[in-house]
Order: C-alpha cells, then sequence, then structure tokens
C-alpha cells in the first residue's frame, strides 16, 4: 500500500474536500483524485463516494482513515528511531499558555542552555485550540495545553496527550463581600469575567452556572489574570481564578466543590513524534517538574 495515497486520504477525511487537500498539498484536484483512484484498486473496495458536487468517504474509507493514524504514526516513528542514541540536535518550536511556559518550561530551557547546548527551543504563546491547530499542520511540535474538567478538550486522534498537573480554581469576588462560602445562584444577576481567548474558560463558567439552574450574564472578556482581578477589585463582576494564586488586596477566591472546577495541563504532540531526541529531552524534563 501506498503511504502517500493513505496520507491523501486521511487529509482528506480532515479537510472535507479534494480541493482543499490539492491547495494544502501543492497538488492539482485532478493528481489527488488519481491517486485515491489508485488507493481504492489497492484496496479493493470502495473508499469515496459522491455527496452532491462534492466526494465523502465511505464507511470502509473512514474506517481506513482512522487506521491511517495509527500506521503512519509508526511509520514515522521508525524514521526517527533509526538513531535512537544520537545526540538531540535541532530546533523545537513549542507553542503554549502563558502559565505553562512560564512555570514549566522556562526552567527547562534553562537547564538545556547549560546540558544541551545543540537544542534551540522556540516559544510562542498560544490558546489550545490555536495548538492544537498548529500540531495538525507540523507547524508545532509541541503544544502546552490545558482544559478543565467542565470543559473537556477533544484533541484530534492525530495528537496525543499527556497530563502534567491539575490544580483548582475558584470564583474571584470581591473582599468586601460578606460570604463564607460560594451559593452560585446569588451571582445570578451579576456580571461575569471570562477570558477573551480561551473558550473553554467560558465552556466553564456556563457549565457551572447551568447546574446551579442559571444563565451567566457574561459581560467582559479579559486575557489577563491581573485585568480579570482588577475588574473584580472595582466591581464590574466576579470570574474564576486560580484557586492557590496570591491575590492583590482587595480579591478573595472562595472554593468551589459541588462541583469543583478543576483546571488539568498538558504536553501535546503528533502521534508517533515523541521519539524524537529534542522532543523526548524536554517531554522528560516536563515530566520531572510535575
Amino acid at each position: 500500500m501506498e503511504t502517500r495515497r493513505l496520507h491523501l486520504l486521511l487529509e482528506l477525511s480532515r479537510l472535507g474536500s479534494m480541493r482543499a487537500v490539492a491547495e494544502t498539498h501543492n497538488l492539482t484536484t485532478s493528481t489527488v483524485s488519481q491517486q485515491l483512484a489508485a488507493l481504492t484498486a489497492e484496496i479493493g473496495t470502495q473508499l469515496i463516494e459522491p455527496q452532491g458536487r462534492r466526494v465523502r468517504l465511505t464507511p470502509a474509507g473512514q474506517r481506513l482513515a482512522d487506521h491511517a493514524v495509527t500506521i503512519l504514526a509508526a511509520l514515522e516513528a521508525a524514521w526517527l528511531d533509526l538513531d535512537p542514541d544520537a545526540e538531540p540536535v535541532g530546533t523545537l518550536r513549542v507553542g503554549g499558555f502563558a502559565t505553562a511556559i512560564r512555570t514549566a518550561l522556562l526552567p527547562v530551557v534553562r537547564e538545556l542552555g547549560r546540558t544541551h547546548p545543540t537544542v534551540d527551543v522556540v516559544m510562542s504563546e498560544f490558546e489550545p485550540l490555536e495548538a492544537f491547530a498548529l500540531l495538525e499542520r507540523d507547524d508545532l511540535d509541541l503544544a502546552l495545553t490545558y482544559d478543565y474538567n467542565l470543559a473537556p478538550a477533544s484533541p484530534s486522534p492525530l495528537l496525543d496527550a499527556i497530563p502534567l498537573w491539575s490544580t483548582p480554581w475558584g470564583l474571584g469576588i470581591p473582599d468586601n463581600a460578606t460570604v463564607s462560602h460560594v451559593e452560585l445562584g446569588s451571582y445570578a444577576e451579576t456580571p461575569w469575567i471570562v477570558n477573551s481567548r480561551n473558550t473553554a474558560d467560558e465552556r466553564a463558567v456556563r457549565t457551572l452556572a447551568s447546574l446551579a439552574g442559571f444563565t451567566p450574564r457574561i459581560t467582559h472578556q479579559i486575557d489577563s489574570l491581573d485585568l480579570v482581578e482588577l475588574l473584580i477589585l472595582d466591581g464590574h463582576g466576579v470570574g474564576l481564578l486560580p484557586a492557590e494564586r496570591k491575590t492583590r488586596p482587595g480579591v478573595r477566591i472562595m472554593p468551589l466543590t459541588d462541583p469543583p472546577v478543576i483546571l488539568t495541563a498538558y504536553a501535546v504532540t503528533r502521534r508517533g513524534r515523541s521519539s524524537w531526541p529534542p522532543l523526548r529531552l524536554v517531554l522528560d524534563r516536563l515530566m520531572k517538574y510535575r
């Protein structure tokens, strides 16, 4: 079986049209069609079928595309593993959220500067959905992402996620509020503050409010926990904050227990890539910092 054709089938399942596959790989639509026709002949089973002016995968085609994820990852891993004892050399592209870069990745990069100067780590800040897309396009080698237990992420089958750490979050409120425990229903009419770029934060807030019997009035979208604190301090609303965060005077974080809100951080890679020496080096050290 020609693995290039398997890759095109997998891309068709992901992108949804032969034209999109052709544009992504700088091919003509005719070439993509011919390659998939040849794959169909190799398999002896219909893999695609017309759907209006486009095509879609048959059930057999979708099953083969699912197998292709594992097949292509195993093949790539085999190439990367040809010289497992080689000294790690190269540029590692890492994207992630600011907290993970600051608290987990930077200590690793400092260590590698002393022990493995031939490994260059390039860092960029991205939210989880952005990082997933970049990994799938092979524009990143490693993503540091997160989700909440109330808003779990669903990365592509092309990706592998390793949990790194978990931390509880609470409800940030003005410290002058006379409450000893959280009754979420009492905040049904209060403005809520959520992260402006991260959809998981809004989903977690909406799920939390739904369980308390109301729809939150989200009025502020702020891409900074410091600014979230300032808005809370000035009486503009309430919002989720890490329970262990040291807040500025005037802001209090109330525990959430029924249900709890837990953020989990992950190291995410393309399936089959983790044995590449520079990536393996960083992954092993990130696991030590858990």
